[in-house]
């Protein structure tokens, strides 16, 4: 979840930026990938950049591709910058102190050993969030530890392990029971027989739990997921520590020859991708890790299926539904509308007219506890118009739309679509040829619609470069006249300061302000 550190805003440039004034953080991809990125703890690190109005780059940096907060990670290093042997073997040592303590053989040893014990030397620190084998107990005595650990409470790890909830960094809000029983009930509906699943560690459980209670269940799953403390849990070839930002798998090549395996079993047939990332995550990086895993699961693929699409849900804030179908054309958000008369828990605002719930969510929780709809929605590259909605809760099925929504989502005939996102009817405007928001009213001097206190002399959406609004930075004619103009004005900046220090190192009457710094 590449995004604000150390006092930058994280930022994806087509997304928010592109603001008169406004500045942000763009990841790089360079050009030769065979020029390999630094590592930090969580792998290899992104290529980032700066970019504000008017001057489109900086120096281009790498930081952590995973951690949004340089308290969780401080790596840093300037893309033209030369390190020592000596800095070169620090990184590594300390790369190597911040990995799990066990590996991934011991972990999967130790429970082999744990579900042996009887019940009542099993135990759990809480405080280490570890299983603990008698060996240990000496260690945790001072600990807050649970006895008594159950079969059954080992085959629901998320409810034993405290959810990551630092919002910076790994942001783990988990579905409830409700959610992730009808993905389930939808993935099973849907024919599918393995499941991939990136970042969904509940879902990956019930699907477990649900093979081993119903023997008509013939669902497999594997969890890719960056949180370590499931290794503990899950045998080899069912949990995979892995990044999703960089596509690292911590355990290198035995880890991903295990998610190689399961996506191209059965000829890659009857598998579908489910991935939560945490929303901070900037998109681009995600589509590309998307599209690794997608390209791994076609190498099982026959020339004739070469045409074929790996099934994805993939859940994450409309608002990115510009930046997610610029890297997947084929997707599509499903609609989800709230009539139940409560406040429903998710972070999850599934665009599928459905309501998926977050148990440690404080805005988006089941009942009355729960302060906002959220924003989140499914995008998926699976038809519409075969994923079935219950009608007792409030959905239809849109005969023109061919898909399921809700009852208050009209169809707009001048859009031909059910155009509301937020569960609202959403009223058509001729002048901006699209249906807009309710609250919304159209403005002559904006020449399009906006909340009736907007600002005109807002800052508008368009180049970073240039302002016009027809393009994006990247794709701006003038950039490499930016390029040059900024390295001319930095050039300048320098000579400038020369001089004003040789002055004063002349007069010896002021020694340089502290705030007079060479520009980096």
């Amino acid at each position: 979840m590449a995004a604000s550190r150390d006092g930058f805003e994280a930022v994806e440039v087509e997304g928010s930026a592109g603001c008169r004034g406004s500045s942000g953080m763009e990841v790089v991809f360079p050009l030769d990938p065979a020029v390999p990125a630094p590592l930090c703890p969580h792998g290899p690190t992104l290529l980032f950049v700066k970019v504000t109005q008017g001057k489109e780059e900086t120096r281009r940096f790498y930081a952590c591709s995973a951690c949004r907060d340089r308290k969780d990670c401080n790596f840093f290093q300037w893309e033209d910058e030369k390190l020592s042997g000596a800095r070169l073997a620090a990184r590594e040592a300390h790369n190597r102190r911040c990995q799990p303590p066990l590996s991934r053989r011991q972990c999967v040893e130790r429970y082999l050993k744990f579900i042996e014990l009887p019940l009542t030397q099993r135990k759990f620190c809480q405080r280490c969030q570890q299983l603990l084998l008698p060996d240990d107990w000496g260690q945790h005595s001072e600990h807050q530890v649970l006895g008594d650990v159950s079969i059954t409470q080992l085959r629901r790890p998320s409810q034993l392990l405290y959810p990551l909830e630092n919002k910076k960094t790994n942001a783990q809000y988990l579905f409830a029971d409700r959610s992730c029983q009808f993905l389930v009930d939808l993935l099973s509906a849907l024919g599918f027989r393995r499941v991939l699943c990136v970042g969904t560690p509940r879902l990956h459980e019930l699907i477990k739990l649900t093979a081993s209670g119903d023997k008509k269940s013939n669902i497999k799953s594997l969890l890719l997921d960056i949180d370590f403390r499931y290794s503990q849990f899950y045998m080899e070839d069912s949990f995979c520590h892995y990044n999703m930002f960089n596509h690292h798998f911590f355990d290198g090549k035995t880890a991903l020859e295990v998610c190689r395996a399961f996506l191209q079993e059965d000829k890659g047939e009857g598998i579908i991708m489910v991935t939560d990332p945490p929303f901070g995550g900037l998109v681009e990086p995600l589509a590309i890790t998307f599209k690794k895993l997608i390209a791994m699961w076609k190498e099982g693929q026959s020339q004739d299926d070469s045409h074929k699409e790996l099934p994805i849900f993939w859940i994450f804030p409309y608002f990115f539904e510009s930046r997610i179908c610029q890297f997947f054309p084929s997707f599509q958000m499903l609609d989800y509308q709230a009539i139940i008369p409560f406040f429903l828990d998710y972070r999850l605002f599934l665009f599928l007219p459905f309501k998926v719930d977050y148990d440690n969510h404080a805005l988006y929780k089941h009942g009355k506890t729960g302060r906002k709809q959220s924003p989140v929605r499914i995008f998926t590259n699976i038809p519409p118009n075969k994923i079935i909605l219950p009608t007792e809760e409030g959905y239809r099925f849109c005969s023109l739309c061919q898909r399921y929504v809700s009852l208050e989502n009209q169809h707009c005939e001048h859009c031909n679509s059910c155009t509301s996102k937020d569960g609202r009817k959403w009223n058509h405007c001729f002048l901006c040829k699209k249906c807009v928001k309710p609250s919304w009213i159209h403005c002559s001097i904006c020449n399009h619609c906006a909340v009736p206190d907007h600002s005109c002399e807002s800052p508008k959406d368009g180049c970073f470069i240039c302002g016009e609004l027809d393009h994006k930075r990247s794709t701006c004619p003038n950039i490499a006249t930016s390029k040059r103009a900024n390295k001319s004005v930095e050039y300048f900046t320098r000579k400038m300061y020369s001089i004003c220090v040789l002055y004063r190192i002349i007069h010896k009457s002021m020694q340089p302000s502290e705030d007079l710094e060479v520009p980096s």
